[in-house]
Formats: structure tokens, sequence, C-alpha cells
């Protein structure tokens, strides 16, 4: 059986109903999507040159010697 919720609200309700292994299913399944969305909004966002400006600014900073390295997973650079 389908059941079509329509809003926030059911849908909440819905996953109050889960039992714990499906709600970290669900939760599971949510991040993932939440990352290819962002994912798609980010090369959306590239492709149309709403990021030129980030590019822009590092270019800046490289040229005027105030470009850092990232630290590295440890700490070290």
């Amino acid at each position: 059986m389908i059941v079509s919720m329509t809003t926030v609200e059911e849908i909440e309700h819905a996953v109050t109903e889960l039992a714990p292994s499906e709600l970290s299913r669900l939760a599971a399944w949510m991040r993932e999507y939440d990352a290819k969305v962002w994912d798609g909004q980010m090369e959306e966002d590239s492709a149309s040159s709403r990021l030129d400006f980030l590019f822009e600014e590092a270019e800046s900073e490289r040229k005027a010697g105030k470009l850092r390295d990232w630290p590295s997973a440890h700490g070290k650079t």
C-alpha cells in the first residue's frame, strides 16, 4: 500500500513511527540525498560562473603571497 504524504508535518509524523533500524536507514538515505543535491547545486553554480569570485579572490591572495595551504588531516602542513 502506497500512502501519499504531501506535507512536512505528515512526513515528520510518519518518521516518528519508524522502527530504529528503519530510522537509521532513512537517515543514511537523507545524508546521501542531501549530498547529491548539494553537489548538483555546486556544479550548477560553477557552470554559471557564480563561484568565479572565489577563484578571483584566491588568485588575488596567491599574488599577494597570502594564500596558505590547507592543514593536513593530522594537523601538519
